[in-house]
Parts: structure tokens; C-alpha cells; sequence
């Protein structure tokens, strides 16, 4: 279908139902220009809470459109592509977790928002990359925690706490296949450019990088810094925000001989201005799940919300 047709469309018929789009950074660039509000987890979670919209169409992955549903039961959730899902969310089935839990009655568990709402509903707390650090050090010392699903997150949060989380082997496999020789050789080629880093890669490339933090802790880093130049160590998605927002400074991240980028998350861009369009014509495919998941997955999230904002993570 034509471009411009379809950006028309989708901008008549989210008047027309009263609908609002929420993107994630990673998604591809015309969605980005077309959503409402454009974060990372924490903010859409947020955002999430206090829409009032009688439609909201999630432009992002599977498990962020749940967590949307779960703080709005009442209203109608749209994913664009039903099968973006998410590396790191699968690799932690509820079924396998709650054995794992059962085998640690003495521990509390924080999961990170990138699960499933069956992990949500066998979690005391929700986090995200970016409020993963304060919350840990917010609970007592004494406290024991498992961790899940992301191993590489977890491990990044026990190194610079000093905490001893029990972490559950998931990765997302995006960021965790990231290699630090890649983002050496970039450095050797920009040697004033600062390596930046997500905390889901690997310990290898988080090592090497001068600054690791949430997609918008990138972007607040990258305006406050006087560095010219960035190695980018995230889904590239992330770019198209930077130059937005920092348009005078420069952008580098691992491509391979053909000039694509490696680091593209296939999920995340399932979702394409012809899909997004159909969704909101259509009002399918829509988000369901039971009262009863919801009310469970609903009391972590609503708990990692009240500790942000005492904690002034967010307002």
C-alpha cells in the first residue's frame, strides 16, 4: 500500500476511535513518527497507566502490550503483529520459573518488565533498565532476591550493588550476541567516540563501555556529554531518537560487510505502517487475558510505580 495513504489513514481512523499509539524506541522510524508517546519501558509503563484513550494500540513487543492491558483492563489493547514477541521473555516459561521459585521460599522475586504476565503474577516486583539499580538498593541488604529473566541485567545490577541476586539463566538474544572485539575495532576507528551500552549485552561488551544505561539514559548521556562521537551497543532503532534529539553529534554501531546492521531486533520490526493500519481498522489483533492474571501481574507493576516515584525516578 502507498506510504502516504496508509500514514493518512492511520491518523483519521486514531481520531475517528479515539485511540493512541505507544511506540518503543526499537520500532522502525515512520512508526516512531506516528506514535503519541515514543519510550522506553519504564515511560511506556508509565504512560500506560495514565491513558485514558478508549483504544491503545502498542507499537512495540508482545509482553509491553500486556503490560499495558494489565493497568488497563477496562479498555482495548491492539498489538499490530501478534507474533513480535520477545527472546528474553521466552526464555523463562512460568511453568519452569515457578518450580525454580518454589525451590527458594526465602527469596523475594524481581523480574524485569521484558517477561511474560504469567512471570509478572509469580513476581513481588517489577523493573526496568532503568529503574532496576535504585530499586535493588531500596530493598534491605539482608533481603534475599532471585532475579529474572535476564542474566546479563541482573549480573550488571549485582556488580554495582555488591548485591548477591540469584539470576535466572535468560538473555535476550539481540543484545547478548553483541561482541566486544566489534565494538573495540569501531573505538580504534573513532578513538574520541564513547562506547554506550544497554545492560541486557554481555559482561565482555558492558567491560568495555564507558557508560552503560537504559535506552534513555542513553539519550540523556549522550545531550549532556561533550563527546562529539558515540559507539552505539543497543537495537539500532535507538539511532533514529539520537539524531533527533542530538542531531550535531555522530552515530556508529556494528554492521557487517554488506552495511546492515547486526544488532536489528526481528520482533520489534515485525511491526510495519500497513500492519498498523490494518490493526486499527480492524481493532484486532487485541490483547485478552483473565481478570484473575491481570489482578496478579497488576501488583508488582503497580509496586516497582509507587517505589519510583517515592525513590523520584519518575514524577
Amino acid at each position: 500500500m502507498d506510504t502516504d495513504f496508509l500514514k493518512r489513514e492511520i491518523l483519521r481512523l486514531k481520531k475517528e476511535k479515539n485511540a493512541v499509539i505507544l511506540g518503543h524506541y526499537y520500532q522502525r522510524d515512520e512508526i516512531q513518527d506516528l506514535s503519541d508517546y515514543i519510550g522506553d519501558s519504564l515511560a511506556l509503563a508509565q504512560r500506560a497507566q495514565q491513558c485514558e484513550n478508549d483504544i491503545i494500540v502498542f507499537c512495540g513487543v508482545h509482553f509491553m502490550a500486556e503490560t499495558a492491558k494489565i493497568l488497563n483492563p477496562s479498555r482495548k489493547v491492539l498489538l499490530p503483529d501478534m507474533d513480535a514477541s520477545c527472546s528474553l521473555a521466552e526464555s523463562c516459561a512460568a511453568e519452569d520459573f515457578a518450580k525454580f521459585k518454589a525451590d527458594h521460599p526465602d527469596h523475594m522475586v524481581i523480574s524485569y518488565v521484558n517477561c511474560s504476565a504469567e512471570i509478572k503474577a509469580l513476581s513481588d516486583l517489577i523493573c526496568t533498565s532503568g529503574n532496576a539499580e535504585k530499586l535493588v538498593r531500596a530493598l534491605p541488604e539482608e533481603q534475599k532476591i532471585i532475579f529474572a529473566p535476564d542474566k546479563n541485567l541482573g549480573g550488571y545490577i549485582n556488580a554495582v550493588t555488591g548485591r548477591n541476586m540469584l539470576l535466572w539463566n535468560g538473555v535476550c538474544m539481540v543484545h547478548d550476541a553483541m561482541r566486544a572485539e566489534e565494538f573495540l575495532k569501531l573505538k580504534v576507528a573513532h578513538p574520541d567516540a564513547a562506547i554506550i551500552a544497554h545492560p541486557e549485552c554481555n559482561n565482555a561488551v558492558l567491560k568495555v563501555a564507558d557508560f552503560v544505561g537504559s535506552t534513555k539514559a542513553m539519550l540523556n548521556y549522550i545531550k549532556d556529554s561533550g563527546k562529539q562521537q558515540f559507539i552505539v551497543a543497543t537495537e539500532p532503532g535507538i539511532l533514529y531518537e539520537m539524531r533527533k534529539q542530538s542531531p550535531d553529534k555522530e552515530y556508529f554501531t556494528v554492521t557487517n560487510d554488506k552495511g546492515c546492521n547486526c544488532s536489528d531486533c526481528s520482533y520489534m520490526k515485525l511491526n510495519t505502517l500497513e500492519k498498523l493500519y490494518k490493526c486499527l481498522r480492524d481493532e484486532t489483533p487485541e490483547i485478552t487475558m483473565s481478570a484473575e492474571l491481570i489482578e496478579k501481574a497488576k501488583r508488582p507493576i503497580i509496586r516497582m510505580l509507587d517505589m519510583s516515584k517515592e525513590l523520584g525516578i519518575i514524577k
